[in-house]
């Protein structure tokens, strides 16, 4: 049985985390559970929302290391069903008990969960992108980071 969708698709926070993510080699986005989850090759590395037609999280799956500062985070909370195993939402709302959204910060979750996932030569690729020359020597530029 198919999920109905439970995003809009002209939301203009989802416009910005595509942005981030789809900027990533091989990065590519499916519908699941009704969800758009982002994926390097079959792989998910993030997803926006997770429950509820007005969720609007990013859900990524941070370094294990960084996880317990992580969730010291205002926007920061542990999503159900993926939680367990390690992925946090962060809560991108415009919200007067919330800071604001720092973006750059959110890039860099998307790219650590895309690192998780992503196989070498996919992170050949990026990492070249970021040096300036892709793996034929042209310049291809980094990921948007939103």
């Amino acid at each position: 049985m198919a999920h109905p969708r439970m995003y809009d698709e002209d939301d203009p926070l989802l416009a910005r985390v595509r942005a981030m993510c789809l900027g990533y080699p091989e990065a590519g986005e499916r519908e699941s559970h009704g969800r758009p989850h982002f994926v390097a090759g079959r792989r998910v590395f993030a997803q926006y929302g997770i429950a509820g037609e007005d969720d609007l999280r990013l859900v990524v799956h941070p370094d294990d290391g960084d996880r317990e500062a992580l969730l010291q985070h205002p926007r920061a909370s542990v999503p159900p069903y993926v939680g367990p195993a390690g992925w946090l939402g962060f809560d991108l709302r415009e919200a007067d008990d919330l800071p604001p959204v720092d973006w750059e910060e959110m890039a860099e979750l998307v790219d650590d969960s895309y690192r998780r996932v992503a196989l070498v030569r996919m992170l050949r690729a990026l990492d070249g992108a970021l040096d300036g020359a892709g793996p034929d020597g042209a310049g291809q530029g980094a990921p948007p980071s939103g």
